[in-house]
């Protein structure tokens, strides 16, 4: 059920010379959490503005980086002791705004009504996952469309033009991993309150 998720922890160890850098030179988390939020920018006004193919070097490199920066600042916080509850809320605003931003970038490409019903299936499975650390879960990631996924489609689109196609894939691959992600959740607290409702 990861999809590309699984492969986070390999990403991650790639990015450790960089965040070595990064931390020899004090630099914040909370500064790349910012840069990523800066890179959906840039990809979202790349893929609202240049024709297909042009649209696809820039909007993938420029999602490339907002990945990066999305596993650098939770790492580079816990390396050098510096994770906060604020840099955590933070964390979770960049992210969320960031998905926003790119599937924005839509705009231009497709119909109004999809571009929102995508941006809101786009929403939908961060949602469970946060709804179940609330109750006490282990944070759920990963799925058929999360975080990396998504930003492979909007690649896919700049490089094709086919916004309106990757978008319905978008919201129902986004719902199906919500979907997804709320049943598991659903029998881990099963399990939990039967566990404590037993002692």
């Amino acid at each position: 059920m990861n999809g590309l998720y699984a492969l986070k922890p390999w990403y991650a160890a790639r990015l450790g010379g960089i965040r070595g850098a990064l931390a020899r030179r004090e630099v914040s988390p909370d500064a790349l959490t910012a840069a990523g939020v800066l890179a959906a920018a840039g990809a979202a006004a790349a893929l609202a503005w240049l024709p297909a193919p042009l649209a696809a070097l820039p909007v993938t490199a420029l999602l490339a980086a907002r990945l990066a920066f999305a596993n650098l600042d939770g790492a580079l916080a816990r390396d050098t002791g510096r994770c906060t509850r604020r840099g955590a809320v933070l964390n979770e605003l960049g992210d969320r705004a960031a998905d926003l931003l790119v599937i924005a970038g839509f705009l231009t490409l497709a119909p109004l009504w999809l571009v929102a019903v995508a941006a809101l299936a786009a929403t939908l499975p961060s949602w469970v996952a946060l709804a179940g650390a609330a109750a006490g879960a282990p944070r759920r990631n990963g799925g058929p469309v999360g975080k990396t996924e998504r930003c492979l489609l909007a690649a896919v689109a700049a490089a094709t033009g086919w916004a309106v196609p990757v978008l319905i894939v978008l919201a129902a691959g986004s719902a199906l991993t919500g979907a997804l992600r709320l049943a598991w959740l659903w029998r881990e607290l099963g399990t939990a309150d039967a566990s404590e409702a037993g002692r």
